[in-house]
Formats: structure tokens, C-alpha cells, sequence
């Protein structure tokens, strides 16, 4: 099929479906006049901007957005479902370990399943011109959206070590800190909140969020192992629920978050070895490239003279 057969398709398949939304008009979504009330009541339950003040539907007027808009957002949700299989819970916490904290489970297999889609349109059309071979295109499309969703994910895990990876970073003078406060009469959450009113960073984000969680009603132990269990450092989660038993049985803490920092800067400097090894020895990868071949050719030029004789 060239390219004119494609369009003619195309836009025959257009103007059907421009005639049926003419002679049967879709019928208007249900949450744009159920939203106002649900905004009342949600409010009154969770206080004031629980719900982002959203319109979800159908305000808009032209004509291709609704009647393409919800099969093409019902596809690339099926997409989505397919391309990322994961739970919600699952999700949820990788974007909330990768500090995307505005990102929803949804919104994420979309972006995955729209940047592979995109490749995959890309790919193909550019190697279907220019290939004229259908089949290479087909694999070329396939192989496109695999890169381009799993790169959405990569760049994800990625963000995620890179915070495990400042989290440990912090959390060595984080315990210092709150040691020295406990030491000195305060209290747990005490001495969270002064940490936290004079601090910056990933730790001091996600001890933020104890407060908060426990200002809202949440007990303070309960709040410190939800921290523990959102975290993307397990050096973190040592740390809070060690706080957390501090909280409920009133145990002596500085001794045990001394006991951690010495614990991460153990761990940090036997890191640090591994690397500086990984790294020599990379070093060594070029040098052994590059003079290895030249070296056999040097051992090997005088070998032919040596069993053929002197010609």
C-alpha cells in the first residue's frame, strides 16, 4: 500500500465516522455534571483542595476531540495496561521513591504507552519509505515502541537510585542531628520538627511528610513506618523505624542512630573501594586494547621466517 492508498483510507475512515457522529451525537459525559457536587462532599470530608478544581470532560466543543477522544484514550489505555502490567501499589511507590510526587499510576503507563506509541509511528513510517518493505517496518515499529517504553521506565529506576543514592548521603548527619537533639531532652517528634524546620533535602522531605501525616491523625510510630516502607533507602527505613520504636516504647536513640551512621559510613567507604577498583580497571581496558594487538603483531611477524626458513 503507497502512501495515496493510505491517506485515501485514512480519510475515508474519517469522514464515516465524521457522518456517524453527525447522525447519532455521542452522548455527553457524566462527570462534568456529577463533578460540583462531588467537589461539596469530598471537600467537607477532607478539608478544602483535596480535589483538584479539573474539568475532565467534555468542555470542549470541536467536534474531532469528541468523537476521537475517548477511543483514542480508551487505546492507549489498553496500551498502557499491557505495556506496564505492575499494580497500582506498586507504582505508586516507584514514583513516590522517584520523588514524583504529582504522577499518578494512570498518568504514568500513559506517558510509557504514548512514547512508544510515537516511536513506534516514527519508526515505521521512516523505515516503510524508505525500505518499501512492509515487513521491515513492522519489525522496525515493534522494536521502537519497546525501546521507547522501556527508556520510560529506565529513566525512572534511574531517578530512583540516584534519590537512594542522596538519601544515604544525608542521612548520616540527619542522624547526628536528631541523636544530638534526643541526647538533649527532646522528644521524637521534637526533634524531627527541629531538624525539619532548619534542614534541606531528600530526608528532610520525607521527615516533613511524617509531620504532616501525623498532624492529620496518623499515631507517630505509624507514620514513621509508613515513611519506612516509602522510602527508597534501606538505610532510611532502619533509620525511621528505629524512631518508631523510640516513639511507642520511649528506648534510648542516640545510641542506636550513632550506631546506623557508623553502620553507613562503613557501607560508604567499602562503596567507595568497589568503585575506585571498577575504575582502575576500566582504565586498564583501553591500554589493553590498543598495545595487546600491537604486541601479537610484534610476537608474531618473525614466526612465518622462524618455521618456513629465511626465503
Amino acid at each position: 500500500m503507497n502512501a495515496v492508498a493510505l491517506v485515501a483510507v485514512v480519510g475515508c475512515g474519517a469522514g464515516a465516522a465524521g457522518v456517524a457522529g453527525l447522525v447519532r451525537r455521542p452522548t455527553r459525559p457524566l462527570a462534568p455534571r456529577v463533578r460540583p457536587y462531588a467537589v461539596a462532599s469530598h471537600s467537607a470530608l477532607v478539608g478544602p483542595g483535596a480535589l483538584a478544581p479539573a474539568d475532565v470532560s467534555g468542555g470542549r466543543s470541536g467536534t474531532l476531540p469528541r468523537l476521537f477522544g475517548p477511543v483514542a484514550r480508551a487505546g492507549v489505555g489498553r496500551i498502557a495496561r499491557v505495556v506496564e502490567s505492575r499494580g497500582d501499589d506498586v507504582l505508586a511507590a516507584m514514583l513516590r521513591r522517584a520523588g514524583l510526587h504529582d504522577v499518578t499510576p494512570d498518568e504514568f503507563r500513559v506517558r510509557q504507552a504514548t512514547a512508544g506509541v510515537v516511536g513506534a509511528v516514527v519508526a515505521g513510517v521512516a523505515v516503510g519509505l524508505i525500505t518499501r518493505m512492509p515487513v521491515l517496518a513492522l519489525v522496525a515499529a515493534a522494536a521502537a515502541f519497546l525501546v521507547r517504553a522501556t527508556r520510560v521506565r529506565s529513566r525512572v529506576e534511574r531517578a530512583v537510585a540516584a534519590r537512594a543514592a542522596r538519601i544515604r548521603l544525608e542521612l548520616y548527619t540527619v542522624n547526628h542531628l536528631i541523636a544530638m537533639h534526643v541526647r538533649t531532652g527532646a522528644g521524637v517528634m521534637q526533634a524531627l520538627q527541629r531538624v525539619v524546620a532548619r534542614g534541606r533535602g531528600v530526608v528532610v522531605d520525607e521527615l516533613r511528610d511524617v509531620l504532616t501525616w501525623s498532624r492529620s491523625g496518623m499515631a507517630e510510630a505509624d507514620a514513621l513506618r509508613r515513611a519506612a516502607e516509602l522510602t527508597a533507602e534501606p538505610a532510611a527505613a532502619r533509620t525511621y523505624q528505629l524512631l518508631a520504636s523510640g516513639a511507642e516504647r520511649g528506648i534510648d536513640l542516640g545510641v542506636g542512630l550513632l550506631a546506623l551512621s557508623a553502620d553507613l559510613r562503613e557501607a560508604r567507604r567499602e562503596q567507595l573501594h568497589k568503585d575506585a577498583v571498577r575504575r582502575r580497571a576500566m582504565m586498564l581496558v583501553p591500554t589493553i586494547a590498543i598495545l595487546a594487538p600491537i604486541m601479537l603483531l610484534f610476537i608474531g611477524a618473525p614466526l612465518p621466517s622462524l618455521v618456513f626458513g629465511n626465503h
